[in-house]
């Protein structure tokens, strides 16, 4: 992953590693390194994090834990360049995430695409709890329709429940914050390209901290030492 690089292995994981979990910016990081007698441009940072990240990210899902049956779907909004573009998420009974989609628009085709993209991955679930959303409520009810038609098992598959309630989705709007506490203060997300990669990253970290990986799930792992087995 690392071969060919100019900087350490160690130097290319913390930045990026410091970047996508805390609010620095990328000028921060910079000064920080040349502290520790690192001479790296911002720029150089920015351009590991945008080819890291999903290398990182696609390690990370096929070491991550089952989730359960029980879905809760919302999304966020988030500005990109000035323009406000929407991130659809997930998050199980247990407080897990299940799956997100950073889309351009908020609409019943960038819904179903992010359902298909979670039922490929996790299965279907016996339920999801929405909000008041009839976009997402239709997208769930086709999405839904297509797995049970693909389904070659020849089992009857019990329809999805959907459940819709503001109250009981707060779960997933309180788990936003932790995506959104680091967006924030980005200057990096100039591109809807580069916001895909990024945000990418965030939700890795967020899913580490939360220990969805299956070799950290009993042993209470820290960040580096996360970041440290998935490069290895």
């Amino acid at each position: 992953m690392f071969k060919g690089r100019h900087f350490d292995r160690s130097v290319i994981l913390l930045c990026v590693r410091w970047y996508l979990a805390y609010n620095l910016s990328l000028r921060n990081l910079e000064e920080m390194m040349a502290e520790r007698g690192i001479t790296v441009d911002h720029a150089t940072i920015h351009r590991w994090t945008v080819h890291y990240a999903p290398l990182l990210l696609e390690r990370f899902n096929q070491r991550k834990r089952a989730v359960t049956g029980k879905w809760h779907v919302d999304g966020t909004y988030i500005k990109v360049r000035g323009r406000w573009m929407y991130l659809y998420r997930a998050i199980d009974s247990n407080g897990d995430t299940v799956e997100f989609w950073f889309s351009e628009r908020r609409n019943l085709s960038a819904a179903k695409q992010f359902l298909r993209k979670a039922l490929k991955r996790h299965g279907r679930p016996e339920r999801i709890v929405i909000d008041g959303s009839q976009t997402n409520k239709e997208a769930i009810l086709l999405c839904d329709a297509e797995s049970r038609l693909q389904d070659c098992s020849r089992r009857r598959q019990q329809a999805i429940r959907i459940r819709q309630s503001r109250y009981l989705n707060n779960r997933i709007e309180q788990d936003h914050r932790a995506i959104k506490r680091r967006v924030r203060p980005m200057l990096g997300l100039q591109s809807a390209a580069t916001a895909r990669v990024i945000l990418g990253g965030i939700e890795m970290v967020h899913m580490m901290r939360k220990q969805q990986a299956k070799y950290a799930c009993n042993r209470q792992l820290s960040l580096s030492e996360q970041f440290d087995m998935l490069a290895a």
